[in-house]
């Protein structure tokens, strides 16, 4: 369903158990850059109403997402770390070339969004299936769900505001690029590396 080219492999889910508390600081900072890229888009693209209207909402649930991984931190006895370098995040960003006009900046920022949206969803069901700890795993079967509307949002917007042909090839040229990155990641307890 979410397109990826290359699943997560399964021994990710040992990384992470073996530190929940690093997963639980690089999700909720996640979370954070997810509000951030929001807001990003709105006061990027004013113009576009029904774009500003769904990124308002979206504000909202993800920084209620950011305060349900702090509040789990918190329960556990921990605090929350500070920021990480996301290199799959970094690696990403590089595919589309630089400039552009106002609308293709627009479709990549979005055709962005949705990609490492799909791919945390694709995490999150690992996670929800995997992990040992019970409440872990609940939890991130609650957020999948989130996680997968927001990526159908992002790639309907960007196939919406684009040349859907194009957008569509753009998208695939994407996913095979994220598979290559995604052959050196999956060797740390983050949500994406």
């Amino acid at each position: 369903m979410l397109g990826l080219k290359l699943p997560t492999d399964p021994r990710w889910v040992n990384i992470v158990e073996k530190n929940i508390e690093e997963i639980l600081t690089d999700h909720a900072f996640c979370e954070q850059k997810a509000t951030s890229t929001a807001i990003s888009l709105i006061v990027s693209f004013p113009e576009y109403t029904e774009l500003v209207q769904e990124m308002t909402a979206l504000v909202k649930e993800e920084i209620s997402h950011f305060k349900m991984v702090h509040d789990i931190i918190i329960k556990r006895g921990w605090v929350l770390g500070r920021d990480r370098r996301d290199d799959y995040v970094i690696e990403l960003l590089k595919f589309f070339p630089k400039g552009g006009s106002r609308t293709t900046q627009l479709v990549h920022r979005l055709l962005y969004a949705a990609l490492i949206e799909a791919r945390s969803c694709e995490r999150f069901r690992l996670l929800s299936e995997e992990l040992d700890d019970k409440e872990l795993a609940t939890f991130y079967k609650n957020l999948m769900v989130s996680e997968a509307n927001h990526y159908t949002m992002f790639l309907g917007f960007a196939r919406q505001y684009g040349d859907r042909k194009e957008v569509d090839k753009k998208w695939q040229d994407l996913l095979d690029y994220e598979a290559q990155i995604m052959k050196n990641l999956s060797k740390k307890e983050t949500i994406h590396g």
